[in-house]
C-alpha cells in the first residue's frame, strides 16, 4: 500500500512541476509549485523521514509563499493588476491545484488513518538535523544565508520607487 501511495504522491510531484515550468503567469507557477513540495513532503514522511517532510512543508512551501507575498507588497503596483487580480480568482484558475491539493489530502488521510508507520527508512530527529547543518554543512549554510540576503537586497532595489533627477536650472 505504500509502495502505490508514493507512486501517486510521485505522479503529483511530477505533474505539479511540469505545470509550474509551463505557466506563463507567475501566481499560478507559484501554485503548482507549492503543490510540488507538499507532494515530496508526503513522499518524505512515506519514506519514515517525518522530520524532513514537516521542514518541507515549513520552510520551502511556507517560506516561498511569504518571500512571494513579499514581492509582490514591495513592488506596489497599484491599481494597474486589480484587473489581473480579478482573472487569477476566477474559478478555473484553481481547478488544477486544488485536485492535486485533494488527492495529497487523500493521501495524508488514508496514511493516518493506518497509523502512520512507514516500511522504510528511519525517524531523524531535529538535533540530528541540526547537527549536521552547523557541523560538516556549516560552511554551505552559510553561503546559501549569503544569497538570501543578496537577493533580498537585490529585490529591494529593483522594488524601490526611482527618484527622478532634476537639472540645477528646473528642468527634469
Amino acid at each position: 500500500m505504500t509502495l502505490i501511495l508514493f507512486y501517486i504522491a510521485s505522479a503529483v510531484a511530477l505533474f505539479a512541476t511540469i505545470m509550474m515550468i509551463t505557466r506563463l503567469n507567475a501566481v499560478h507557477g507559484l501554485l503548482y509549485l507549492i503543490l510540488s513540495l507538499l507532494a515530496v513532503g508526503v513522499i518524505f514522511f512515506l519514506m519514515g523521514a517525518y522530520f524532513a517532510a514537516v521542514l518541507e512543508v515549513i520552510i520551502y512551501a511556507g517560506a516561498i509563499m511569504v518571500l512571494f507575498v513579499f514581492v509582490i507588497m514591495m513592488l506596489n503596483q497599484g491599481h494597474k493588476t486589480i484587473a489581473q487580480e480579478r482573472a487569477w480568482l476566477a474559478p478555473g484558475t484553481w481547478m488544477g491545484p486544488s485536485l492535486l491539493a485533494l488527492i495529497l489530502f487523500a493521501e495524508m488521510v488514508l496514511i493516518i488513518a493506518r497509523g502512520g508507520s512507514a516500511e522504510t527508512g528511519h525517524a531523524v530527529s531535529a538535533s540530528q538535523v541540526g547537527m549536521a547543518l552547523y557541523g560538516p554543512y556549516l560552511i554551505a549554510v552559510e553561503l546559501a544565508s549569503i544569497l538570501l540576503l543578496a537577493g533580498l537586497v537585490g529585490a529591494y532595489h529593483l522594488g524601490k520607487p526611482r527618484l527622478k533627477m532634476s537639472r540645477p536650472g528646473g528642468e527634469p
